[in-house]
């Protein structure tokens, strides 16, 4: 009995049924849009909303990882990121709607970037 009160104590049940419990929301709220027989029927202007939740989502991660270190705005031009950014931008820029656009978009940066942070130390 006192393994039992041990393990209260500790924190370890709280913890699991933590993680159970946080699994169990995420499911639920994942698969929200399986439980209904039917379609659900959208207004027009959340349709058109949602179409831009990916570009929102990625620009909300890369963004800040290219003009900001340490939480702090970047100050000088000898950043090898912002190259790589631009350089990859002007790729998109070219070839839109010619196929291939995401992967060269990502070399062409990568291209420019690692030869900057690597060779130059930027």
């Amino acid at each position: 009995m006192a393994f039992v009160w041990e393990w209260l104590q500790s924190g370890t049940l709280w913890n699991h049924l933590t993680i159970i419990l946080m699994a169990f929301i995420t499911m639920f709220t994942r698969s929200f849009f399986f439980i209904p027989d039917s379609e659900i029927r959208w207004p027009s202007w959340a349709s058109r909303g949602l179409q831009f939740a990916p570009i929102a989502a990625v620009s909300a991660v890369i963004v800040p990882e290219i003009i900001m270190t340490n939480g702090v705005l970047i100050s000088t031009l000898k950043d090898a990121r912002i190259y790589g950014a631009l350089a990859g931008l002007a790729y998109f820029v070219i070839r839109r709607g010619k196929g291939q656009v995401v992967m060269g978009t990502m070399l062409f940066g990568m291209a420019i970037f690692l030869p900057l942070r690597l060779g130059l130390g930027w």
